[in-house]
């Protein structure tokens, strides 16, 4: 069973930063994709950043130039750097790995199968 487990999570003033962790059992070479996600209390889940094995990366359209995700293989482990959060990103944010081939949308949450418990991120006003 993978098992992904976040880091990074904390309470922030709006316009800092933070830079999130997701640390892997087993070499994140071995998913087609990996991403972020985060869920507000009373939200639905969404889509905030994806990387696939090819290093392309994708945002969603309320973090583009301000959130960066990265993939780290020699240490099994991704990331998301947040600049200049905003107190509407306060969420629980959540790592997440596809294993299966074929298409997918990579920000939607029925693309993936390993979900990680989650890190609480709290921007303040």
């Amino acid at each position: 069973q993978i098992k992904l487990v976040e880091s990074g999570g904390g309470s922030v003033q709006s316009g800092g930063s933070l830079r999130l962790s997701c640390g892997a059992s087993e070499s994140t070479q071995n998913f087609v994709c990996m991403g972020w996600f985060r869920q507000a209390p009373g939200k639905e889940r969404e889509g905030v950043a994806a990387i696939n094995n090819a290093a392309w990366a994708d945002y969603a359209d309320s973090v583009k130039g301000r959130f960066t995700i990265s993939q780290d293989n020699a240490k099994n482990t991704l990331y998301l750097q947040m600049n200049s959060l905003k107190p509407e990103g306060t969420a629980m944010y959540y790592c997440a790995a596809r294993t299966r081939g074929g298409s997918w949308h990579s920000l939607r949450a029925d693309a993936y199968d390993y979900w990680g418990q989650g890190t609480q991120v709290t921007v303040s006003a």
